[in-house]
C-alpha cells in the first residue's frame, strides 16, 4: 500500500499540482516528500496522501520544498574563475551581454554574477544584462528582495573572497543579522519565474549559468532541459552547469568543452 499510495501522490502531483514529477528521480522526490510527512505528523503515503488533497497551503508548501534552493554566493569557487574569464572574452568583444542564471533558486548565483561584474575591471557592468529565472515563486520573491538571513548564509567572508572588498556589494545589518545586497548589484538583475521543462526557450544569450540541478533529473528530462538552453544561446555562446554533471552523448556535437575541469562549455 505504501508504494501505491507513493505512486499515486506523484501522479496527483503531475495531474493536478502541474508538478513534473516524472523528470525527477524518485528518490529526490522521496526524501522530500518524507521530510513534508515528518513536518504534518503524517503516519504514511496514504495519510499525506489525503492531507495534500484537501489541503491547499500544504499543495503549496509541498511544491515549495520540491524546488531546488541549495545555493551559496560563489558557490564552487574555482568555477568562478572560468566565468570571470568567460565575461572578460564577452565584455571585450561585444557591445552588450546577455546572461540567463537558470534554476537561480533565492538568486545568489546571479547577484555574485553581477557583483563579480562590478569587481573586475575587465568586466564593464554597464553592459551586462542578467535574467535570473526559477521554477518556484517563494524563491523568486526572496531573489527579489535580496536579503538573507545570518543563519542561512555561512562563512559570509569565505563565500564573498573572489571579492576584492565584498563590503560595497552586501551590507550587514548586526541588528537582525540579515545581509543585504546593495542596489548597484540588483540594477541589472531581472526575475521572472519560467519552468525548464515545460516552458518555451528563451533566445539570444551570450552565457547560461544552470548548475547542480541536473544531477537530480533523470536523463531524459535532462536532455530537453539541455536542447532548451542549447536553444537558447546564440552561436558559440557559453554554458555552465555544475562540477559534478555531464553533458549527455546525443549532444556532444552541441556543446564543445571549453573547460572541462570547471565544466564551461560553447554552444556549436
Amino acid at each position: 500500500m505504501g508504494a501505491d499510495s507513493f505512486a499515486a501522490l506523484l501522479e496527483y502531483m503531475e495531474r493536478q499540482l502541474n508538478f513534473a514529477t516524472s523528470h525527477y528521480n524518485e528518490s529526490y522526490l522521496d526524501r522530500r516528500i518524507t521530510a513534508r510527512m515528518r513536518r504534518t505528523d503524517s503516519e504514511d503515503y496514504d495519510e499525506y496522501y489525503d492531507l495534500v488533497q484537501s489541503d491547499p497551503d500544504e499543495q503549496e508548501a509541498l511544491l515549495d520544498s520540491l524546488s531546488i534552493n541549495v545555493t551559496g554566493f560563489f558557490r564552487n569557487p574555482s568555477v568562478w574563475d572560468g566565468i570571470r574569464d568567460v565575461l572578460r572574452t564577452l565584455s571585450d568583444e561585444q557591445r552588450r551581454v546577455e546572461v540567463w542564471s537558470a534554476a537561480c533558486a533565492d538568486g545568489r548565483e546571479p547577484y555574485s554574477l553581477s557583483m563579480l561584474a562590478h569587481d573586475d575591471r575587465q568586466i564593464d557592468e554597464s553592459r551586462l544584462s542578467i535574467l535570473a529565472t526559477d521554477i518556484s515563486e517563494p524563491a523568486l520573491e526572496t531573489a527579489r528582495e535580496g536579503v538573507y538571513q545570518e543563519s542561512r548564509t555561512t562563512d559570509i567572508d569565505d563565500q564573498l573572497s573572489h571579492l576584492s572588498s565584498y563590503e560595497e556589494f552586501v551590507e550587514y545589518d548586526a541588528d537582525d543579522g540579515t545581509f543585504r545586497v546593495q542596489n548597484a548589484v540588483k540594477r541589472p538583475v531581472t526575475f521572472e519565474r519560467h519552468d525548464l521543462i515545460n516552458d518555451r526557450p528563451k533566445s539570444g544569450f551570450d552565457l547560461v549559468t544552470c548548475r547542480n540541478l541536473f544531477i537530480y533529473i533523470e536523463s531524459d528530462a535532462k536532455r530537453t532541459m539541455l536542447e532548451t538552453i542549447a536553444r537558447s544561446l546564440r552561436d558559440d555562446g557559453y554554458l555552465v552547469i555544475g562540477k559534478s554533471e555531464t553533458i549527455p552523448p546525443e549532444l556532444k556535437s552541441t556543446f564543445e568543452a571549453v573547460d572541462n575541469r570547471n565544466r564551461i562549455y560553447r554552444r556549436i
